[in-house]
């Protein structure tokens, strides 16, 4: 089957199920006729795959969407890799998911109740609708969108047809409908007396005409239809209401609300009494209108005695507390013990929390009240039992206690009174009294004191069979800064009381309830409203959307988008929060929130709003993998994934950070318009700004016309006049108007959107603004001079600096000014007009002077001395340096597979790696990494060191950032990633750099043609490809575990091309190059610093031979090997020239490799019959330079190295280290020099070291004299550290196994006494003893089968970390070494006191990324590393505490593949062992991060305490990689078992 594209969204989910999307809000762009994927990435134990399920609504192909209806993706565990579920997108919305699990229990070796599963909350991501014209898509950035009032539209079809095709001629796409259905007796369009019923005033034939109307719209004026939906009221008179009040919130369906009902008509009542009580009834001033309000209280308020709604009726529930306690019936009685002693205060609170109902409720009056048998058992405790002598100091008890429990009722009544009075006064003032206000005058029957807060149903035969209380019905309205979730009119709200409701008279709020069953006439209707409506119209604009209720909004949605699945839908949102507006957008898919440029109060407020609408700046980066040319399966059964999908090569997307988009209006119909809020010329101006903007842009009915003023769409009884509807529209210069040039504008704004012109650059300067939006990869686009017009501008204001735009092309397409006539004539004239509303003459002129001069390689634009404010200038421009017969784009990201296909990993560290001192060596001290002014030094002079500036900056398009401003400097960066290469490939061996050189070579000259400003872009595509490419070619010459394992496995394994590469100053053989593995960069990369060997050991088995790299191996095994002496391979090897012999350790960790390469690599056991050159004679102990003809004289098999090691140590070693003294090391002392190493035959253990060196990884010497510490030791390890034991078993059990198999010769050793002990004798010996002498019991009764010294101990249930020390504390210290032996050796340790061990280090020692290397119990215990510290602290001065309690990476890998052994040893079934697997990775999170967000690109060597960063710290070190890639290799080893 042939390959074919494949579009992938990627949808990372992290542990805690939550999306991983910059800015949290996932916006996909609309279904494509192949579905893409939206592919859910989960790594594969993460804590959500314990019993875990991913619920998507996503429907399948052919399904309709039902929010409830989930499907199940069960989240299979894999440790190695990530889970990749890919849901198909096939229809537009809002789509939620969800996972569901069981929480990871925390880590205990003692039984514990399960956890109970659980579930994350719901998570949304939206999916744009396709909407489409006359075949042609429309994107929703591309949608000019017109506004009109309906039922100004005159006669229809005749003025409506005219109208629609003024509109279409002027390029707008969309037509917004104010609601064509027929009106309540306000006449608003939002007052909808029918919802089933279209304006019959309007289309006489009804839905016919909206049928034939719409069809016209589409076919012959290109024209999409967009309605207001009105949700959450009606008109007042709505006829259906009275066959169904409870519709409304009334009283009976919302008792709560009575006392505002008392309230509202004892205020429309005051209004009517004015004159009764000699107060003014026209308001003429202040004083006027304070005389009204001194009366409120009096002639209003306390006639209806609102207090009472909030207090307990004091005499009514006294007597019944009485009466219950006379006849002896009480309860509650066990919460009144002590009552009789109790204050009044405490009575009434136990009144309040025990007797009182309806606490939290607001009804009726007095509603609240006590429970008489409540409140009897307190009087029972206080007077005893109820008798007729003290009935009446009872009743005075009680009616004291109720008094004082309303005291806080009376203030919160106090409160609501004074919130009322307040809110009454500023009402009635802006009625009568404000400016901006209506002046409404006397006050009478037409205009009340204030608006009534109720509708009152008439009573006839259809209301009359209601209860009374049914017929009132609150109205709608809105509150200031309300909670947009809390229901203004529900039980917990007092608005309506409080008046804080600004309110519409003409509409009665609709109640819903929770569900449709709460009210199912509503819920019916209203949904066959809404599918009445998106069955004719392609968009919905959602009236107060912030007040309509979250699930109702849902749920109607729903509806439509079953009629209409590509529905666009728009809202005004006036939640006053921005997150409340993420809410609203995620869950009902909105497609994008309404805007209004005339919001705007001055030029720079308008460049505000333009910028922000702008999309991304001009040069911003691409996160998308623009080449990967992957193919893959896109599915995997096994996860619950959708495996239908052929072979295809996939286009993965990053889901981009997105702000909420939206529908920018440069006037709608509820603003003031430019002639009444700026200056009329503003008109032009503004509407060239809002449509350069990249996003859906709108205007409305009379601006392009410049009407003089807001549209009155209540009570204007006019009809539209137009002269663009009566003439064909041609654009250009003209009278009556700017629509002429408004089609030009609409034209540029959707061929932009349609196109994806989605960067803009915009620059204020006075009363200019300059707009420069272009495509992001053809680099075609449009540039705007706009001068704005504000009031006072007169004709002048400023003028525009010359600018220049850099490797620009620019072709004038036109520049225009408008003049418009505000007269007090003209305005007079279009005033006074009775039929029409028409506009402001004016016209629109030809301005001539542009400049436009081509200087080098920039455009120069100059503006005429004549550009009065009110003009704009339109330019095309191109970037002919952008222009690529590939498209640039795709030349630069192209071909890199190629180029970097034959690279070695040896290559491949110099093309993505080379820290500053490696570079150096290579270079002869010339080149370094490069350095970046205002940033600094890159880490790395590869790839990486500039992927790891880049990454951040192109993740978050920070354009400003040093790097970017370098880029635009000059082109120095390109210039030196292609130099080195190009140096390096004349160097024998490096030829396959050549082609890499090459491939960055043409895309880097490509990019040099191309404005400064777009190099930053360009330069990151180029790093990123090459980036991705030497990624992929690393893992295509990995280990097939590698390759198909999860993004951290590979980051770690590409630490082992990073710690290896060929080093001048560094072989492993000191007569050739041969590439070395550092121990940590940039701390140990060179020279002598380079090649440890126990670094190279505890490192070789994850970074070569868990990622296959055998010959690097192998390598390195026969290196350290040539070196052996004393029966120990060097802790430096110095090429082997100047090999050290100081630790103890390292050997055991160098078999634990040859072991280990036998068993993992190809073929292994080959490599013991293979032989070295020796450095040293083998069983000599002396000395000798590497030139010395003896030095390499002699040849062993790696066999008889094995063998020689062994022996050594069992006859013993005793030997002063060459060249010992201040020369090799000026912080030891004379007897530091010394080694000693010998066999305890009783027990089989090694013993060896001093007090005054430090053989053991732990090898920080004193280097104080001011602290007194030089030459002593931080962590001396004398005796026998646990891990060396655990390594000497390991072996013995390997070689006596390899023995009886007869692939080893060898069956044992001699002793220091000439006898013979096999290796199984020798292996039995530890086993008998290991734990007697290294097990702390945790019960002191057991001491006795222990050797312990109880008065030392300070933590049991541990293993000792050093048997038989200098320091006998020193052997009780709880350190992470145990878990070493336990990973090696298992065999060693009981599982139950090994698992107990683990515990206690997971509690105590495990930090958030590596293992404290001291108990934070020990007196020693110093966690803060600081190597420069001169202080006179003993314990830390020069960083004598490197190993006393800084939390070490490496340790981590050896603990956790020792708690997942020992943790799967007690597991029988697979759900138990899953959550083995699932507890590693909840312990791993740290180094997860940490390798993600380090520079280096790596783990680091340290931290301080809790995972605090350590300035002193290798950034990345070869064994914290490596031995968590040895943990990813046992995974994968039990997975198989």
């Amino acid at each position: 089957m042939p390959s074919v594209s494949q579009e992938v969204y990627l949808l990372p989910l992290d542990d805690a199920g939550h999306p991983d999307v910059p800015g949290g809000y996932i916006y996909l762009p609309p279904p494509t006729e192949r579905a893409y994927i939206v592919r859910f990435a989960i790594e594969g134990t993460s804590s959500i795959c314990r019993e875990g399920s991913l619920w998507v609504n996503v429907p399948r192909q052919g399904e309709k969407f039902d929010r409830h209806a989930f499907r199940e993706y069960k989240l299979h565990p894999d440790f190695n890799q990530t889970l990749c579920i890919d849901v198909p997108i096939h229809l537009a919305g809002a789509f939620a998911f969800y996972t569901t699990y069981t929480p990871l229990p925390d880590f205990s070796t003692a039984l514990s109740a399960p956890p109970k599963p659980t579930r994350t909350e719901t998570f949304y991501f939206d999916v744009s609708p396709r909407l489409t014209v006359n075949d042609v898509v429309l994107p929703i950035d591309s949608l000019s969108i017109f506004s009109l009032i309906s039922k100004l539209m005159g006669e229809y079809p005749k003025d409506w047809e005219r109208h629609l095709r003024g509109i279409g001629q002027r390029e707008y796409n969309m037509v917004h409908f104010t609601p064509l259905m027929q009106r309540g007796s306000s006449n608003s369009p939002y007052s909808m007396y029918d919802q089933l019923t279209f304006d019959p005033a309007c289309f006489p034939k009804g839905e016919d005409d909206v049928a034939t109307m719409i069809d016209s719209m589409e076919k012959n004026h290109g024209l999409l239809g967009l309605t207001d939906v009105v949700w959450n009221h009606t008109a007042d008179n709505s006829r259906w209401l009275e066959e169904h009040p409870e519709a409304g919130y009334n009283i009976e369906t919302a008792p709560w609300l009575e006392a505002a009902l008392e309230l509202d008509n004892a205020l429309l009542q005051y209004g009517t009494d004015l004159a009764k009580y000699d107060l003014p009834t026209e308001l003429k001033s202040a004083d006027d209108l304070q005389r009204v309000m001194d009366g409120l209280k009096p002639h209003c308020l306390d006639l209806v005695n609102i207090w009472e709604f909030y207090v307990v009726k004091v005499a009514r529930d006294a007597r019944a507390a009485v009466d219950a306690w006379l006849s002896g019936i009480t309860s509650g009685d066990s919460h009144v013990d002590g009552a009789k002693e109790w204050s009044l205060s405490q009575k009434v609170e136990f009144l309040r929390s025990n007797a009182l109902i309806g606490a939290n409720e607001f009804a009726g009056r007095f509603h609240r009240k006590i429970d008489p048998h409540v409140a009897a058992a307190l009087l029972t405790t206080v007077f005893g039992h109820g008798t007729s002598k003290r009935e009446e100091a009872a009743l005075e008890a009680m009616t004291r206690w109720l008094k004082a429990l309303n005291v806080p009722y009376y203030r919160e009544y106090d409160d609501d009174v004074a919130v009322i009075k307040q809110q009454v006064m500023d009402r009635v003032r802006y009625l009568r009294l404000d400016d901006n206000g209506p002046k409404l005058g006397p006050i009478n029957e037409k205009h009340a004191f204030i608006e009534s807060y109720f509708t009152r149903l008439p009573l006839n035969e259809t209301t009359k069979k209601h209860n009374r209380k049914a017929l009132f019905l609150v109205n709608n309205g809105w509150v200031w800064a309300a909670d947009a979730m809390k229901d203004n009119a529900g039980s917990s709200s007092r608005a309506y009381l409080r008046r804080e409701v600004i309110v519409w008279g003409d509409c009665v709020k609709l109640r819903y309830g929770k569900r449709p069953e709460d009210n199912p006439y509503l819920w019916d209707f209203m949904t066959r409203y809404t599918r009445l409506m998106a069955k004719y119209f392609a968009g919905f604009r959602i009236d107060n959307c912030h007040s309509t209720p979250l699930h109702v909004a849902e749920y109607l949605l729903d509806q439509a988008r079953d009629v209409r699945p590509n529905l666009a839908v728009f809202a005004e949102l006036f939640t006053g929060n921005e997150k409340m507006d993420y809410v609203f957008v995620k869950r009902l898919g909105l497609s994008a929130l309404i805007r209004e440029a005339m919001q705007a109060w001055s030029t720079q407020e308008v460049s505000r709003l333009v910028h922000m609408h702008s999309g991304r700046p001009i040069g911003s980066f691409e996160i998308d993998k623009l080449s990967s040319g992957k193919k893959s399966k896109s599915s995997s059964a096994a996860n619950g994934v959708n495996d239908s999908l052929s072979d295809t090569t996939e286009i993965v997307h990053n889901i981009r950070q997105s702000p909420v988009h939206a529908l920018f209006m440069d006037c709608t119909h509820d603003n003031e318009v430019p002639a009444q809020k700026r200056d009329a010329r503003d008109t032009l101006p503004n509407a060239a700004l809002v449509n350069m903007c990249a996003c859906a842009t709108g205007s409305v009915m009379g601006y392009d016309e410049i009407y003089p003023k807001l549209i009155d769409l209540v009570h204007e009884p006019r009809l539209y006049q137009s002269s663009f509807s009566d003439h064909d529209v041609k654009v250009g210069a003209g009278r009556g108007g700017i629509g002429r040039i408004k089609k030009l504008l609409n034209q540029i704004h959707t061929f932009m959107g349609r196109h994806g012109y989605d960067e803009t650059f915009i620059h204020h300067e006075g009363e200019y603004i300059t707009v420069h939006r272009m495509h992001p990869k053809t680099r075609r686009g449009y540039f705007t001079v706009a001068h704005t017009a504000f009031p006072g501008y007169g004709d002048g204001h400023g003028t525009l600096t010359p600018v220049h735009l850099t490797g620009t092309k620019a072709k004038l397409i036109g520049s225009w000014k408008l003049e418009v006539n505000v007269s007090d004539a003209a305005k007079k004239a279009v005033f006074d007009g009775k039929q029409f509303l028409r506009g402001l003459p004016s016209s629109v002129s030809d301005l001539s002077g542009v400049g436009l001069q081509v200087e080098d390689d920039e455009t120069v634009i100059t503006m005429p001395s004549h550009f009065p404010p009110g003009s704009i200038a339109i330019f095309e421009t191109c970037i002919p340096g952008a222009e690529h017969s590939d498209g640039l784009d795709l030349y630069v990201t192209s071909g890199a597979s190629q180029a970097f296909g034959d690279c070695s990993l040896v290559d491949l560290n110099f093309i993505m790696y080379r820290s500053e001192p490696e570079e150096r060596d290579t270079s002869d001290g010339k080149d370094g990494v490069y350095t970046i002014p205002g940033h600094g030094s890159l880490v790395y002079a590869g790839l990486q060191g500039w992927w790891s500036c880049l990454r951040d900056v192109i993740r978050y398009n920070k354009l400003g950032h040093p790097i970017c401003n370098h880029l635009r400097e000059g082109t120095w960066a390109m210039d030196y990633i292609v130099g080195r290469l190009d140096r390096m490939a004349k160097n024998k061996g490096y030829s396959s750099l050549l082609k890499p050189a090459e491939w960055l070579r043409s895309r880097f000259e490509a990019i040099k043609r191309v404005p400064s400003f777009l190099r930053p872009r360009y330069f990151a595509l180029v790093v990123q490809t090459a980036y991705e490419a030497a990624w992929a070619r690393a893992m295509a010459v990995f280990s097939d575990d590698i390759r198909s394992g999860q993004e951290f496995i590979q980051s770690l394994a590409m630490v082992s091309i990073q710690m290896t590469g060929y080093m001048r100053s560094a072989s492993l053989n000191p007569f050739q190059a041969v590439p070395s593995m550092a121990a940590g960069l940039p701390h140990f990369s060179s020279s002598w610093a380079r090649c440890w060997g126990r670094d190279i050991f505890i490192s070789l088995r994850g970074l070569y031979l868990a990622t296959g790299r055998y010959s690097d191996a192998y390598n390195h095994i026969l290196a350290f090997a040539s070196v052996l002496k004393h029966g120990m391979i060097p802790n430096l090897l110095s090429d082997g020239k100047l090999p050290r012999y100081n630790s103890r350790d390292s050997i055991w960790f160098f078999l634990q490799t040859v072991q280990d390469y036998t068993k993992m690599a190809p073929n292994g056991l080959d490599l013991l019959k293979d032989s070295v050159d020796r450095r040293f004679l083998p069983y000599d102990d002396t000395y000798f330079d590497f030139d010395d003809p003896r030095a390499y004289s002699q040849r062993s098999t790696i066999e008889e190295i094995v063998q020689e090691a062994l022996q050594r140590h069992a006859t013993g070693l005793s030997f002063r280290e060459a060249n010992a003294g201040p020369n090799l090391d000026m912080q030891m002392k004379d007897e530091g020099f010394n080694i000693d190493i010998h066999v305890d035959w009783k027990t089989g253990i090694i013993f060896g070291g001093n007090q005054s060196n430090c053989g053991t990884w732990m090898d920080k010497m004193g280097e104080s004299d001011k602290a007194g510490s030089r030459g002593v030791p931080g962590t001396p390890r004398d005796g026998a550290p646990v891990e060396m034991t655990g390594l000497l078993a390991s072996t013995l059990a390997w070689v006596a196994e390899l023995h009886d198999q007869g692939m080893y010769q060898f069956g044992g050793v001699q002793t220091d006494a000439g006898k013979y002990v096999s290796f199984k004798e020798w292996a039995s010996l530890l086993q008998e003893n290991f734990e007697r002498c290294y097990y702390i019991p945790v019960d002191a009764g057991e001491d006795g089968s222990y050797d312990v010294n109880p008065s030392v101990i300070n933590r049991r249930g541990i293993y000792k970390d050093v048997y038989r020390s200098g320091k006998e504390y020193e052997e009780y210290q709880l350190r992470p070494n145990f878990p070493i032996a336990m990973t090696v050796a298992p065999q060693l340790f009981t599982p139950e006191k090994a698992l107990g061990a683990v515990e206690m280090a997971d509690k105590y020692l495990r930090g958030p990324t590596g293992m404290a290397t001291l108990d934070p119990s020990d007196l020693k215990y110093r966690p803060y590393y600081i190597n420069s510290e001169d202080s006179t602290d003993f314990s830390t001065a020069k960083g004598r505490n490197y190993h006393q309690g800084p939390e070490w990476i490496w340790p981590t890998g050896f603990f956790l593949r020792a708690f997942l052994k020992f943790d799967l040893m007690r597991k029988s079934t697979k759900a138990e062992k899953t959550e083995a697997f699932q507890q590693i990775t909840r312990r791993l999170e740290g180094c997860k991060t940490a390798i993600k967000e380090s520079p280096w690109a790596g783990l680091p060597e340290l931290t301080q305490k809790n995972g605090e960063f350590c300035g002193d710290s290798s950034p990345t070190q070869a064994w914290s990689a490596g031995c968590l890639l040895d943990l990813f290799y046992d995974a994968r080893e039990i997975a198989k078992e």
